[in-house]
């Protein structure tokens, strides 16, 4: 079996090939093309540290994954990094290991935000104001990259837990000619704000309704396991659209989850595959608060992991 190193996945990350890939496999899952096994999740209260495994087939693709994913959060305390992890690949034809993807947690992060991206591409306001990030790590910076190849929107306001953490993100992200603003009050971050994106461990929730203007678009990725919520549960209901990755994994502990069955029935709720598939199921108009819920799908570590391996020509 063929191990390769977060450098060289990083020298074959190809994001055209990556983001084909990743739509392709969304629009399989909510086609019900592909065999995906309940996520497995572990809580280390602890050490708060959480760790996931996740897999997925697209049924009569060539290879099959594994990933595991680990979240430890008071890491950066002792100098290392919050997230890690690693991707396994198997033949789906003879059930042999190709290929281990030891890529520490970095395959996941640029995974989800590019799932982040797929989802703006058809929700974003035609008019943006202000970008309100919040979380300081990977995913944050990774999400903002993202939207910033979007929008020609340059005027950004980061929320952190503490100064440092702010101070850190603002020396990872000075390469990017921005306007950062950054601040540890929740109300002044999404105050303002025309695009939120959330993307934090919080057990509790960080952006309230009455903070949030008609028109702004959010994109919820912390909310990954049972425990986690990030968003006030009036703003998920007064949400005019609702995408989300999977309608069963956010319904169970995604943003989702915070709505009851009945407010569920009563809106615009999609999944993301389903939109992606036919794009008139809902146009966004000028006043809309649009939600995207992502809680991470196995299939999305089966589409990158198999976009390295495609230049590898595994």
């Amino acid at each position: 079996m063929k191990v390769i190193g977060l450098e060289e996945i990083k020298t074959l990350f190809n994001q055209t090939d990556a983001l084909t890939r990743l739509k392709a496999g969304f629009e399989a899952f909510s086609a019900g093309r592909v065999q995906l096994p309940p996520a497995q999740q572990f809580a280390f209260s602890q050490a708060e540290g959480d760790c996931c495994i996740k897999s997925a087939w697209i049924e009569g693709s060539d290879s099959f994954c594994v990933k595991i994913s680990t979240g430890f959060y008071n890491n950066p305390s002792l100098g290392l990094p919050s997230n890690d992890g690693l991707s396994m690949v198997f033949s789906a034809q003879t059930g042999q290991p190709l290929v281990l993807l030891d890529d520490h947690g970095w395959l996941t992060g640029v995974r989800t935000a590019l799932a982040g991206r797929i989802a703006a591409e058809m929700l974003l306001p035609e008019r943006i104001e202000r970008i309100a990030i919040f979380g300081t790590g990977l995913q944050a910076k990774l999400q903002l990259r993202q939207l910033l190849e979007l929008t020609p929107c340059r005027d950004v306001i980061v929320w952190g837990r503490s100064e440092a953490s702010l101070a850190r993100f603002r020396e990872q992200v000075s390469d990017i000619d921005i306007q950062l603003i950054t601040t540890t009050s929740e109300q002044q971050a999404a105050s303002g704000a025309t695009v939120i994106v959330t993307a934090t461990p919080s057990t509790v929730p960080l952006v309230l309704a009455e903070w949030v203007q008609p028109g702004t678009h959010i994109t919820a990725v912390g909310a990954d396991s049972p425990g986690k919520q990030e968003l006030d549960a009036k703003l998920v209901a007064k949400a005019d659209c609702i995408v989300a990755d999977s309608l069963k994994q956010c319904g169970a502990y995604g943003e989702l989850s915070r709505l009851s069955a009945d407010l569920r029935e009563s809106k615009k709720v999609i999944e993301l595959g389903c939109l992606l598939a036919d794009r008139s199921q809902y146009v966004r108009s000028e006043t809309d608060i649009t939600l995207v819920d992502l809680t991470g799908l196995g299939v999305q570590d089966a589409q990158i992991s198999a976009s390295i391996l495609a230049q590898l020509k595994v």
